[in-house]
C-alpha cells in the first residue's frame, strides 16, 4: 500500500480548539472562541455574576440561572436549619442546666436533711450517755444487790428457747406463800433485758412481794411473735412452779413496762382467746392472773407508727419487728378486743389498770387512756392513773431512786396486798439512791 505524504495528514486539534465550545463569559456579546491570534481570556464568571446574582442562560433555555437559584434557596434553607438547630440546642443546654441544678439541689437538700437527722441521733446519744452518769450512784447500788443479794434467784430456766431465763427476787421473811409479780421488762423490743427490773423487784420484795423478771428474745433475735411466747412460756412457768420458791399460785399479777407493757398486754389477750377456742391447747390459766398492771405502755400500734418513727425507731424496723404491717393490728391488744368475733373475750380478760405520766414523750400518755376507753365501752374492768408531769422514765426509774414514798409504788402495792392493812401499812425505809439535783437534771436530759 503506497505510503502517503505526511502533509496529507489531517491536522492535530489543539487543545484549545478541544474546549473552546465549553467556555463562556456572563455575558454573551463577550463571549469569544478561543481561535486565531486575536483573542482575550475572560473569567468563568465575572464579579458581577458571583455578587449580584446575575443569571447565565445555558443553550438559551436558562437552565443554569435555575441552578444558582436553587443552590441559594439551597444555602438560605441551610442558614435557616442551622439558625433553628442552633435555637434547639441553646433550649436544649438550658433544660439541661435546670435539670442538673434541680438535682444538685434536691441532693444537697437530702445530705442536709441526713446530717441534721445525724445530728439529731448524736444529740440524742450524747443525752443518753449524761442522763446515764446522773444515775450511776443508783445504778451501782442496784448492781450490787443485783449481783450479791442471797435473795436474788438469777437466771433460772424457763423454756428451752434462747434467753428463756428469769430472775426471782424473794422477800426475806419466809413465813407463809407469797403474791406474786410477773414482770416484763421494757427496751423498744430491741434492748430488753431481765435485769432492768432489778430496782422494782428489791422494792416490791421488801413489801413482801415475790418479783420475778421474765427475759426474752429481742430483734433481730426474735420478731414481735417470738417475744409473745416467750413471755408466755415465762407466765406459764411461774403458774405452774412459783410454788416452789414460796410463792401462791392463787395470788399472781403481771407486770409489764414499756414494750414490756405491749408484750404482756398481747400475751393475756393471746391466752384469753386461745381459752376461748379460737387456738392452741394452754399451759396455763387467765384465771390465774389477778390483774394486769401496764406501766407506760401502747396497745395500738396503728396509732403509734408514726410516732414512734418521729422519735428514732424508724417505720422500716418497726415494721421488721412486728412482722410487716399487716401484722400491725395483731399485736394490738386494743385493736384485737374490738374484732366483732373476738369481743367475748373482754369479760375474761383480769382487771386492766394501766399507770401513765402525762409528759412521757416516748409513748403519749392517751395510749394508756385510749385502751381503757376501749375496755371499759366493751364492757371490761380497766382503769387509767395519770401522773401530772412525770415522763417515761420518772415512774420507773427516778422516782424509786429517790427515796420515801412513791405514788405509783404504792398503788401497786394496795392493789397486790388487797386487804393486808398491816402490809399496806408497813414502814419500810426506802433509802435515797441518788441526789435529788441530780434527779431533776436527769429528768430535764432525758431522752426518753
Amino acid at each position: 500500500m503506497p505510503s502517503l505524504p505526511i502533509s496529507y495528514l489531517p491536522p492535530k486539534p489543539s487543545t484549545e480548539m478541544m474546549f473552546k465550545p465549553l467556555i463562556y463569559d456572563s455575558d454573551p456579546s463577550s463571549t469569544t472562541l478561543l481561535d486565531g491570534e486575536n483573542h482575550s481570556v475572560k473569567p468563568l464568571l465575572s464579579r458581577a455574576s458571583s455578587f449580584n446574582g446575575a443569571v447565565t442562560p445555558f443553550n438559551g433555555d436558562g437552565s443554569t440561572g435555575l441552578y444558582q437559584n436553587r443552590r441559594r434557596r439551597s444555602n438560605s434553607d441551610n442558614c435557616l436549619s442551622a439558625a433553628d438547630t442552633n435555637g434547639s440546642q441553646q433550649q436544649q443546654s438550658i433544660g439541661q442546666e435546670v435539670s442538673h441544678a434541680a438535682a444538685e439541689t434536691f441532693l444537697l437538700t437530702r445530705l442536709f436533711l441526713k446530717l441534721l437527722s445525724y445530728l439529731g441521733w448524736i444529740t440524742r446519744f450524747l443525752a443518753l450517755g449524761f442522763y446515764a452518769f446522773l444515775l450511776m450512784p443508783g445504778f451501782i447500788q442496784v448492781g450490787y444487790y443485783y449481783f450479791f443479794s442471797p435473795h436474788v434467784r438469777r437466771s433460772i430456766v424457763y423454756g428451752d428457747q434462747p434467753r428463756n431465763r428469769l430472775d426471782l427476787y424473794l422477800p426475806k421473811n419466809s413465813n407463809g406463800p407469797k403474791p406474786v409479780v410477773a414482770f416484763v421488762t421494757g427496751g423498744a423490743w430491741i434492748i430488753g433485758y431481765k435485769a432492768w427490773g432489778s430496782l422494782l423487784g428489791q422494792q416490791l420484795s421488801e413489801r413482801d412481794i415475790i418479783v420475778a423478771c421474765i427475759d426474752y428474745r429481742n430483734f433481730p433475735q426474735g420478731s414481735i411473735s417470738d417475744m409473745v411466747k416467750d413471755a408466755s412460756s415465762g407466765i406459764s412457768f411461774i403458774c405452774n412452779h412459783i410454788a416452789e420458791y414460796g410463792g401462791d399460785p392463787n395470788r399472781i399479777y403481771l407486770m409489764g413496762q414499756s414494750a414490756g407493757a405491749h408484750i404482756a398486754a398481747c400475751a393475756i389477750v393471746d391466752q384469753v382467746v386461745k381459752e376461748s377456742g379460737e387456738g392452741d391447747s394452754v399451759s396455763w390459766s387467765s384465771s390465774q392472773i389477778n390483774a394486769y398492771f401496764g406501766l407506760s405502755g401502747g396497745y395500738n400500734l396503728l396509732s403509734l407508727v408514726d410516732h414512734f418513727h418521729s422519735r428514732g425507731l424508724y417505720r422500716s424496723i418497726f415494721l421488721s419487728i412486728m412482722e410487716g404491717e399487716e401484722s400491725l393490728k395483731q399485736f394490738s391488744p386494743e385493736l384485737v378486743v374490738q374484732d366483732p368475733n373476738l369481743r367475748h373475750i373482754v369479760a375474761r380478760l383480769p382487771p386492766i389498770i394501766l399507770f401513765h405520766g402525762t409528759a412521757d414523750y416516748s409513748i403519749p400518755s392517751d395510749a394508756s387512756k385510749c385502751f381503757a376507753e376501749t375496755l371499759q365501752r366493751l364492757g371490761g374492768k380497766a382503769e387509767v392513773i395519770l401522773y401530772e408531769g412525770k415522763t417515761h422514765t420518772d415512774l420507773f426509774l427516778q422516782d424509786p431512786m429517790r427515796g420515801g414514798k412513791d405514788e405509783m409504788f404504792e398503788d401497786i402495792v394496795s392493789v397486790v396486798m388487797g386487804d393486808n392493812q398491816e402490809v399496806i401499812g408497813k414502814s419500810v425505809d426506802r433509802r435515797r439512791l441518788v441526789p435529788e439535783f441530780m434527779l431533776k437534771l436527769a429528768h430535764w436530759v432525758s431522752p426518753f
